[in-house]
């Protein structure tokens, strides 16, 4: 099994009504631990709605070390500079995504719970899959609940990574970092925590290090 550390992924609240307030926030949590990612995740909205939070967002999160990833949008990720893209069942190929955003850009792919989508996507040529939810969300309609044992074969027979997603927090991050997760993407979890986001990135990075030490 791979021994390389677990890592937080952060992804937005699905509306960013108080872009700037919300920057400051994801300054704070970013400062509070270790993140490797933050995906850009708003639905439903125009482009420049987007390309706004991009703006205010990409800036804060690279200077500190975090990959941007935009959420379903290889053509806009592209256009906009982030460092790469994710896309779900529904957002069209790996290899158009691909395509869009180039050789030297991320692109992962949600799985559900499915290891032969995973596989697919890897030899599409994905750098990371997503597997979830793994525990109950309001953040989006979950159509896989796979069990943390796909987390753990998937790191015993694979080299790309894996992403857990669903309902992950404090309370739960090290039963998924034990199983074998990469990342863990985490929404609700950070920005709807009692004592803020900078002490719910705390917490998972502590959860994280108590799953990492049960391996």
């Amino acid at each position: 099994m791979a021994t390389a550390p677990c890592r937080l992924y952060l992804i937005t609240p699905p509306r960013l009504d108080d872009l700037a307030g919300f920057g400051r926030s994801l300054a704070h949590a970013l400062d509070a631990g270790d993140v490797a990612a933050l995906q850009v995740r708003l639905k439903d909205v125009p482009d420049e709605v987007v390309s706004a939070a991009v703006d205010v967002l990409m800036p804060i999160a690279q200077a500190r070390g975090v990959a941007v990833i935009l959420n379903d949008r290889p053509d806009l990720a592209a256009k906009l500079g982030c460092d790469g893209v994710h896309i779900g069942q529904d957002d069209g190929s790996c290899a158009e995504a691909r395509r869009l955003v180039g050789p030297d850009r991320m692109v992962g792919v949600t799985c559900h719970d499915s290891r032969h989508l995973a596989m697919e996507a890897a030899e599409a040529g994905a750098d990371y899959v997503a597997f979830g939810a793994f525990f109950p969300t309001a953040t989006k309609e979950a159509i896989g609940h796979p069990d943390p044992e796909i987390l753990t074969i998937w790191q015993e027979t694979m080299q790309i990574p894996c992403v857990a997603i669903g309902g992950v927090k404090a309370e739960n991050a090290a039963t998924l970092a034990a199983a074998g997760a990469d990342f863990l993407a985490v929404s609700a979890g950070v920005w709807s925590h009692g004592d803020g986001p900078a002490e719910a990135v705390k917490a998972l990075n502590a959860a994280i290090a108590a799953g990492l030490a049960g391996r």
